[in-house]
């Protein structure tokens, strides 16, 4: 069972929420927080595989309360949800170590499929979200001297791979790509992380936009 907390200050949308993943044979919600703060109490003692995490709510923010919970613990999934689909929202959960970032509109389907993706160390990013995150990037410009020197850190494959990646590939979708095991994604991916002092597939995803290894239309 996925053990999911979700953080929302509108008592309507936890319930909501509630309702739609406990009625999923895999998924268990084991708690609701009503704040940023609440919620970093919360996943502290709840230990929950994912966080379903709204960002505008008093005393503390989503992105406050991730980063908070990413700092406690490097393995924390967070999920961010928002009406907002805004680049600022985007950029700031990412980087705030978020793991997806999914809008409210999701349907059940969507909502229940992103817990699981987010759960098995996947990025999640909405394709509407991409689409601005990709703009984003490109309008800020030429990529930052150190983000550009630890690119060749990686090997030919390692950066095919990382760019398979920021384009949203599963493992399972890049090995058939690369018509590699696997497995052998797995270790690809695993090693580019610890190259280029990631903590999950949304940073390499992040960091492929910033040196230009995606781009749009790339």
């Amino acid at each position: 069972m996925i053990r999911v907390l979700i953080v929302d200050d509108q008592v309507m949308v936890r319930e909501g929420f509630s309702v739609l993943l406990n009625a999923m044979p895999d998924i268990e919600v084991v708690g609701e927080a009503v704040d940023g703060r609440q919620a970093v109490a919360k996943v502290g003692e709840l230990r929950p595989d994912v966080v379903l995490m709204d960002i505008r709510m008093p005393e503390m923010n989503g992105l406050d309360a991730t980063r908070e919970i990413v700092a406690a613990d490097a393995d924390a999934k967070v999920l961010v949800l928002t009406t907002f689909d805004l680049d600022e929202y985007v950029y700031q959960a990412l980087r705030s170590g978020a793991s997806g970032f999914l809008l409210k509109d999701a349907s059940a389907g969507q909502l229940a499929d992103g817990v699981r993706v987010v759960a098995s160390g996947e990025a999640l990013l909405a394709p509407t979200v991409t689409k601005r995150l990709i703009s984003e990037f490109s309008r800020l410009g030429t990529p930052r001297a150190p983000a550009q020197e630890r690119i060749g850190e990686l090997t030919e494959r390692e950066t095919e791979v990382l760019v398979l990646v920021a384009q949203g590939l599963s493992n399972g979708e890049i090995a058939e790509h690369l018509v590699v095991a696997e497995s052998t994604v797995k270790t690809h991916v695993s090693r580019i992380l610890v190259k280029l002092g990631l903590r999950d597939r949304t940073q390499a995803a992040v960091f492929a936009y910033e040196v230009r290894l995606v781009t749009p239309g790339g």
